[in-house]
Order: structure tokens, then sequence, then C-alpha cells
């Protein structure tokens, strides 16, 4: 399933990676599921932020959703809650 969305999905987090990367973090796309829900690992800083849920929430699930309606949602595989 991913193969067929993968340079849908990087396109569309290369819109938001500067903005991750000015804060020392990023993203990196670990699954998507066949119920079209896309699991992300957030690198660096972005792994144990405080704000990370809001920051994959209002940033990286919105541009992946605006860019690919057909993902249901997006989901944080390593996210440490503060």
């Amino acid at each position: 399933m991913l193969n067929q969305y993968k340079n849908q999905i990087e396109t569309a987090l290369d819109a938001i990676r500067p903005y991750l990367e000015a804060d020392g973090g990023n993203v990196k796309v670990v699954e998507l599921s066949d119920d079209m829900v896309l699991k992300l690992e957030l690198t660096g800083t972005c792994s144990s932020c405080p704000m990370s849920t809001m920051t994959l929430k209002a940033g990286v699930e919105e541009a992946i959703k605006k860019a690919i309606p057909e993902i249901t949602k997006v989901e944080a595989v390593n996210v440490e809650i503060a």
C-alpha cells in the first residue's frame, strides 16, 4: 500500500520538514496500513518534545490529509507523552 502513495507522502512531508528541522527534528514514514492509517516516526528533538502531539495533528496530519485525502489517520509510533 505504501509504495502506491510514497511519492505523494514524501512531497507532503517535504513541505513541512523545514519547520521540523528548524527545531532539530524530522519525520520518517514507517508504514501505511490497508485501512489507510499512516504511521510516522518523529526523530531528533521531535521524538521527545512536549508539543510533538500538537505538531503531529496540526501540522503533519493536516499536510498529509490535504495532499492525500484517502489517508484516514496519521499516528506517531514513538511519541513520548510529556
